[in-house]
């Protein structure tokens, strides 16, 4: 299948300040905060969704097309991307906005302090899909995921009147969308990516009952944390797969990202909705495992012992044959 991947593209600086914030701020001068934090570290992470999503499918094999926008400090992430399998050709580079950025300093309390700059994630809205589909010779699918709203609506216009299939996967935006955009988002989709608050956001906002989304796209994926996923289409039993065993938990960051890569993977093979379901659970599962979204590694051997010691050997047998 011939996948393209629609999100933000960032960079996450994080820092840590050894002291407490608390300890800093004046009783009777917090209306004129003036702080500068002398951090022991910083870590400078890959992240948003688009480039986290098709880390996990390069990974796995697969060439998924990134598409989104960032700045001409992308040169380096440009490059580790290319590496790992990912198309890069259709990433939009800003003549005067850096790439987007979140820059956060945590305090021994955990306590965070943390902004987010937009930069060229704002310029996804100018990118049309039809030249990334006519430089691939068409397009199979198209995931919508968490970026410029405006360019959310943009891609799912386009995708419905050139009718490209596309999956629905506002995530982190659905905060700010309003009820009517949210229905543009998820009508017609050919799936729907959220997990189970997103879910009771997408019924509050756009007032469809569960039965009436199910009835609008074709299937509705809905993670359920610790507890796996569960799949449902209109007028069948829903599927529901848990998750492998963890070995650690670090980090839960990007673990969405990840079940979606492997799911998509599933999907381009041609496995059925459980199999890839379970791959993307199996996926999800090495990342938490993992400080950074797109540090961890996929050694076959290893991977497929834990599949198949968390799905049985029949399963294992449907995904070892697509492993490389």
């Amino acid at each position: 299948m011939r996948i393209a991947v629609t999100g933000s593209i960032a960079t996450d600086h994080l820092m840590t300040f050894p002291g407490r914030f608390a300890d800093q701020l004046v009783e009777g001068q917090l209306h004129t905060v003036s702080l500068s934090f002398l951090v022991d570290a910083l870590d400078v992470r890959r992240g948003g969704v688009g480039p986290n999503i098709c880390y996990g499918m390069g990974l796995l094999g697969l060439r998924p097309v990134l598409v989104g926008a960032a700045g001409a400090d992308f040169d380096e992430y440009r490059a580790w991307l290319d590496r790992h399998g990912v198309d890069t050709a259709s990433v939009r580079i800003s003549e005067v906005l850096h790439t987007a950025r979140f820059v956060c300093t945590t305090d021994t309390d955990h306590n965070q302090i943390a902004s987010f700059y937009t930069g060229a994630m704002s310029e996804a809205r100018n990118i049309e899909l039809l030249p990334v589909a006519e430089r691939l010779g068409g397009l199979d699918l198209v995931l919508i995921g968490a970026d410029d709203p405006e360019a959310m609506l943009r891609h799912t216009e386009e995708c419905r009147s050139r009718s490209i299939p596309f999956a629905a996967d506002p995530s982190q935006q659905l905060a700010r969308l309003e009820g009517d955009d949210i229905r543009v988002l998820v009508d017609q989709a050919t799936y729907l990516f959220t997990n189970e608050y997103e879910s009771a956001l997408i019924e509050s906002k756009t007032g469809w009952s569960g039965e009436e989304i199910l009835a609008r796209v074709g299937t509705r994926v809905t993670t359920l944390g610790a507890r796996g996923v569960r799949v449902e289409r209109r007028g069948e039993k829903p599927i529901e797969v848990g998750t492998p065993e963890e070995e650690a938990k670090v980090d839960p960051t990007g673990v969405g990202d990840a079940f979606r890569a492997g799911f998509l993977a599933g999907l381009s093979w041609e496995l059925p909705l459980e199999r890839s379901a379970q791959l993307g659970c199996m996926l999800a599962t090495l990342v938490i495992e993992t400080l950074g979204t797109q540090e961890y590694e996929l050694r076959r051997g290893h991977f497929m012992d834990r599949f198949t010691k968390a799905y049985g050997e029949d399963a294992a047998a449907d995904i070892r044959a697509h492993l490389s």
